[in-house]
């Protein structure tokens, strides 16, 4: 049976419900301007009837209503566009860190400019070519000893920038680790809490805005993929592994990396293993640091060998005012000091291994030649080694620029003997040194009878770096090769200061006969002079001036690709914010729309329980005898 007081029951459920719905409303106007907050929305029902259906149900028109209750307090989410955002979120983290290291790499080129490496090395070679004119004048010398000064520090400068550059991005990667784990020990804090809040059976909204808030800048950061499969265990993937499950977390760590300069490397700290971080802001700043940026710095270093090399080539062999000869021009610092290139990589005290930056044969080429013979040489390439096969009608010049093209480790020329040379190029992989002939190999006899380098053809006649006296495989012995030179050579090159000291010793001219150069001989100077437009294969790039566009135009392709793939992601991501806004977001029309609804609905309530209590006055106080 009906109580006669249950209406007032049912006008104070719509006084509370009403009232719920006033607070959420004033939850969403305070949160407007909250970042990552959706909007709630309180979901009314019916109380359950007096009467349910039942044998022993009384006998009555119908179920008589209780009022109204609170459901639920729901947040006002498109979970699919979430997803979209987040992932879209990775995207723009990458692009904006590529965007402004490339940008940075720009102004160390600096090109063109009156203070660039390009003017400065401009400059050098028309000092040589001037002194070809005057060889006898002390002033020109000194010039070519200025200019070959400014050149090193321009050298010195850029080196410096990219280093600077490179240690920048490595801080940053130390402290984005530093944010990831922090973020991720939140999200896990978060899941802990969110589990606990559902099992009571509420929903705790506030704590799922700002979960999905940590999980998208986390995206931005690392790339991830979100698991929501399993309510309990809310999961983050990234490559494949666990970031966080449930209240569970893998931390990263850093741990330093011998073989990549001292910078530190990711890695799991449960695992203690390598983290392959490729994605968001981490995944671009890893890869500026061990990619652009390094091969950047490694580009600088192989133009500053080449320089060293074939300047010294030329000048070693020259004359000065004083007929002294076999000054180098510029200062070489080997990487190992014993002259057989034998290395203790070790370090257990006995020689493992042999670095040979060069190594020349001792037969004179023709480039127009046909070599008329067959085979297969093996080089160490970027993952392995790469096999160059010859023909008989082919010349040496066509396997020379079969070496070239090949993306062998190794690039080979004439010198000005017109012998074959080998030099080593800076190394792909991180754990192998630069500027190393890590092999040679050759099936035929191009490397061997012909050219002259190998002592004997096939495996057993090759040369192999992992092995001590290594140099014993080349036929020209100790006067073919060249120790391998000091790390980052862009960063110590320097003249010669016996030159600096005494300018007449400056070569310029060549002897005959093993007799000094006339003072008036100024071929050496001519031939330093000429090295600016030779094919001296500094990488892909036949010459200096190649080198220098191509170093430019690269640095630049870049520079507009994260430029114009930014501007793509911020246009995309902005359009889904918006499209999330427009779904999520607090609309203050709307909210006080609803705010009037609740109010009326408020006062309807109270009007109604008024007019209860008046009835209920009457039967109690008014009714009797």
């Amino acid at each position: 049976m009906q109580s006669t007081f249950s209406s007032l029951e049912a006008g104070k459920r719509s006084l509370l419900a009403h009232t719920q719905g006033m607070a959420t409303l004033g939850h969403n106007l305070s949160n407007a301007s909250t970042e990552g907050y959706s909007r709630q929305r309180v979901e009314l029902k019916p109380t359950d009837p007096l009467y349910i259906p039942g044998l022993n149900r009384a006998n009555t028109p119908g179920q008589i209503g209780q009022g109204v209750d609170v459901q639920s307090i729901s947040r006002v989410r498109d979970e699919l566009l979430e997803s979209r955002i987040v992932s879209r979120a990775n995207g723009q983290g990458y692009w904006e860190a590529r965007d402004k290291y490339i940008l940075m790499l720009e102004q160390v080129h600096n090109e063109p400019s009156e203070n660039s490496v390009r003017t400065l090395l401009d400059k050098f070679w028309e000092s040589w070519q001037e002194l070809s004119l005057y060889p006898a004048e002390i002033s020109h010398r000194k010039a070519v000893l200025e200019r070959g000064n400014a050149l090193m520090e321009g050298i010195h400068g850029r080196y410096n920038s990219l280093s600077e550059i490179r240690e920048m991005a490595e801080l940053e990667i130390q402290v984005t680790v530093e944010r990831v784990n922090r973020l991720t020990s939140d999200i896990a804090s978060l899941n802990e809490q969110i589990v606990k809040v559902k099992a009571m059976g509420d929903n705790p909204n506030d704590l799922l805005d700002r979960r999905d808030l940590l999980v998208k800048e986390l995206s931005g950061l690392v790339n991830i993929t979100v698991d929501t499969r399993d309510g309990d265990e809310y999961t983050i993937h990234t490559e494949g592994l666990h970031l966080v499950q449930g209240k569970v977390v893998t931390p990263l760590g850093l741990e330093i990396d011998i073989n990549n300069d001292g910078f530190s490397k990711i890695i799991w700290q449960n695992r203690n293993e390598e983290a392959d971080i490729k994605g968001g802001r981490l995944g671009a700043l890893v890869q500026l640091r061990d990619g652009d940026i390094r091969e950047e710095i490694q580009n600088l270093d192989l133009m500053s060998v080449h320089l060293i090399d074939l300047v010294n080539e030329i000048h070693t062999k020259g004359y000065g005012l004083n007929g002294e000869t076999g000054q180098p021009f510029f200062v070489e610092y080997p990487f190992v000091v014993n002259r057989l290139g034998n290395y203790d990589g070790d370090g257990d005290g006995a020689f493992d291994s042999t670095y040979i930056f060069r190594v020349n044969g001792v037969n004179t080429l023709n480039p127009e030649d046909h070599l008329g013979i067959a085979g297969t040489m093996r080089i160490p390439g970027k993952t392995g080694l790469i096999e160059i096969p010859y023909y008989p009608t082919d010349t040496v010049k066509d396997v020379i620029n079969r070496i070239n093209n090949s993306g062998a480790e190794v690039g080979a020329r004439l010198n000005t003997e017109g012998k074959l040379s080998l030099k080593a190029t800076p190394s792909f992989q991180k754990e192998n040194p630069d500027f190393v002939i890590r092999h040679l190999e050759d099936s035929g006899e191009f490397l061997a009878g012909y050219a002259g380098v190998l002592a004997s053809s096939g495996e057993e006649g090759s040369f192999s770096w992992n092995e001590p006296d290594a140099i014993l495989s080349f036929r020209g012995g100790e006067q073919s090769f060249q120790v391998a030179p000091l790390a980052h050579p862009s960063g110590w090159i320097e003249v010669n200061k016996t030159l600096l000291n005494n300018p007449a010793a400056l070569a310029a001219g060549f002897g005959i006969n093993g007799r000094p150069a006339n003072a008036g001989d100024g071929n050496a100077a001519l031939a330093i002079a000429g090295v600016r437009n030779q094919e001296v294969m500094i990488g892909f790039s036949k010459t200096f001036d190649q080198y220098f566009a191509d170093s430019v135009a690269s640095v630049g392709l870049k520079g507009e690709t994260a430029a114009r793939a930014l501007e793509t992601e911020n246009l995309i991501l902005k359009d889904l914010e918006d499209l999330r806004q427009s779904i999520s977001g607090v609309n203050i029309d709307e909210e006080l729309a609803q705010m009037i609804k609740f109010q009326h609905g408020y006062a309807a309530a109270s009007r109604f329980i008024t007019e209860v209590n008046k009835m209920l006055d009457t039967i109690i106080n008014r009714m009797g005898v």
